[in-house]
């Protein structure tokens, strides 16, 4: 004789709900796993820290790069004022942790990024760049960063959108170039820039994280900045808090300030002065003695061979 059943039919698991729990436990098991590898990760969110696992490019530049101290105290960020010194010395207490990127628009996965996802989902490279201030001076720069087309895949922007809009921090309170009644005052705060999208795409554009192998010190744009080697040194905005994709052409802080003198592009030309002063020649900071000569400043940084096809029949004067 058959033994009776002891699970009664109606003390069996319905198939769907037997199926949702299983599901479930996979993906609390994912979600762990990936727990347990961050922890794993040492935890860099201060400048001067260290940044592991960084990859040499073959991107960079061969030039020697310039001092850490001059690279350090020699900076245009007038939110912390206009002198050269002012970013070192009114930036030592910046906040830059917590720190999150809002990306908005035109894309079909918005996204808050902790900078740490930053660290942790992309990969580092150092980038030795030439850097060409829109002053007629020069520096190099070992960043390190990773290319801003790997974020912009993984967004997946959408059919309309043609340009990227980029937002700095505004907090006159941390930044005393953004309060009122100094030389910021005259800027719109906060700090917009922005790019063509396929600018933003271009393998040579990164956002960078850190310089000289190290956390981002605060005076060069912590926690995270865009940097574009072929564009003059303003257009590579720092502390960003917001990246946005839009159909139209962002009017960034310097055009709505100066547009005869600050055009959207602002590619490194030597054959377009600024009406102020000419671009032929630049200062390399570091050469400064009185026997060394001024640098011819090169199509594009230096980078012609690699971007020049991004504005083919364009009128560079026009569309300076």
């Amino acid at each position: 004789m058959r033994k009776p059943a002891d699970i009664k039919p109606g003390e069996i698991t319905p198939k769907d709900a037997y199926m949702n729990r299983r599901r479930f436990l996979r993906e609390m098991a994912a979600v762990a796993a990936v727990g347990a590898s961050a922890a794993l990760l040492p935890s860099v969110t201060q400048a001067g820290q260290k940044i592991p696992h960084v990859r040499k490019s073959p991107l960079s530049t061969g030039e020697k790069p310039t001092s850490v101290q001059d690279i350090t105290s020699y900076n245009n960020f007038y939110e912390f004022g206009t002198d050269k010194k002012d970013p070192a010395r009114n930036a030592q207490n910046f906040r830059t942790f917590p720190w999150s990127v809002v990306i908005e628009g035109e894309v079909k996965k918005p996204a808050v990024y902790q900078f740490e996802d930053f660290l942790k989902h992309f990969p580092l490279e150092e980038r030795i760049y030439r850097l060409r201030c829109v002053e007629a001076w020069s520096m190099v720069v070992p960043w390190v960063g990773f290319s801003l087309r790997d974020l912009i895949r993984r967004l997946e922007p959408t059919s309309r959108a043609k340009y990227v809009e980029f937002t700095t921090l505004h907090d006159p309170a941390q930044m005393p170039g953004q309060k009122p009644g100094l030389f910021g005052a005259g800027l719109d705060w906060p700090y917009v820039e922005g790019l063509r999208l396929d600018e933003a795409m271009h393998p040579l554009t990164i956002l960078a994280v850190g310089l000289y192998g190290e956390i981002m010190p605060n005076q060069n744009g912590a926690p995270i900045r865009l940097v574009v080697p072929w564009k003059y040194g303003f257009k590579s905005i720092k502390s960003i808090v917001k990246i946005r994709f839009v159909e139209k052409q962002p009017l960034t802080t310097w055009m709505k300030a100066g547009p005869s003198e600050y055009g959207f592009y602002s590619n490194v030309n030597p054959t377009v002065d600024h009406p102020r002063w000419s671009q032929a020649a630049e200062r390399r900071i570091g050469e400064d003695s009185l026997f060394s000569p001024k640098r011819k400043t090169l199509m594009f940084n230096g980078y012609a061979e690699q971007v020049a096809s991004l504005y083919a029949g364009m009128d560079l004067k026009k569309f300076f």
